[in-house]
């Protein structure tokens, strides 16, 4: 107990890696506005996986461009890493964000290693031998043989390009990795191989990830938190369980529709996503 007349401090409550208060997205379309976001809220705690899910044009992959730094809203304040994204992007520390986008994104004039290479070599201040070295240790970091770095983005499989945007979007070692549709297009197997990539690289890195996806076997496997766009807002943002015992429309026909009854089997095999 704190002695008469002195105040006990306490230690400061962890800052979130992504914070985002009174979001407001608008598009201009011909005649008219759309409001994609309004009085929109969300954060993230460190060392999460917060899946981000919602029906079409609720602005999920607007939302990742955003924290990105990629889009701007008409209001609202969005905090990475404790700071504006404004002034992240001016000192360079927007970099600290890795993003894997949907279709890999990769340059189709670029071999595999150059690719993931590419935002190192940007920044000029690194001997090239060195920004070789990275690239290849994030190589094999994906499950990828040296001998693959010399092929072309036009002589991969789906699951290939998508392991190489990965390498790519962790070869400035980000704290913040942000993913678009991981397992979009890919085959169960690969899919199944991909989710165990990630999963074993959030543990051994300590990530913090925000993804968006729809693929419910994914969702399960990964999340520890799920957050539901619907209605220009996040209507709900909680644990699995929690999330599917929500009452609204889209979260009951997203969950436990016929398509989600087979994902729901997961929720017994991996306790963390209670």
């Amino acid at each position: 107990m704190a002695a008469p007349g002195i105040t006990a401090s306490l230690p400061a409550p962890p800052q979130p890696m992504v914070d985002i208060r009174g979001l407001r997205t608008v598009f201009d379309l011909p005649g008219r506005q759309f409001v994609v976001h309004e009085r929109l809220d969300f954060s993230v705690a460190r060392g999460e996986v917060v899946s981000l899910v919602g029906g079409s044009g609720t602005g999920k992959t607007v939302l990742l461009r955003q924290i990105l730094g990629l889009e701007r809203p008409a209001a609202g304040e969005i905090r990475v890493m404790g700071q504006p994204i404004d002034s992240l992007e001016q000192r360079g520390a927007a970099a600290r964000i890795g993003m894997l986008f949907q279709h890999g994104a990769l340059f189709s004039a670029f071999s595999v290693l150059e690719n993931i290479a590419f935002p190192l070599r940007e920044l000029r201040t690194l001997p090239r031998s060195l920004v070789h070295e990275a690239a290849m240790v994030k190589l094999q970091m994906v499950g990828l043989q040296p001998e693959d770095g010399a092929k072309m983005p036009a002589d991969l499989s789906g699951g290939m390009i998508k392991r190489v945007a990965l390498a790519r979007a962790l070869i400035m070692d980000p704290p913040l990795l942000l993913l678009d549709e991981p397992t979009a297009g890919l085959d169960p197997e690969s899919s199944d191989g991909f989710v165990a990539l990630l999963r074993s690289l959030h543990r051994d890195l300590a990530l913090t990830v925000v993804m968006v996806t729809h693929d419910l076997d994914t969702l399960f496997e990964l999340s520890t938190r799920i957050a539901v766009l619907a209605d220009k807002r996040v209507i709900v943002n909680g644990p699995p369980r929690d999330v599917i015992a929500f009452q609204h429309p889209f979260v009951h026909d997203f969950f436990l529709g016929e398509r989600g009854q087979r994902a729901m089997e997961l929720l017994r095999e991996y306790p963390f996503a209670v």
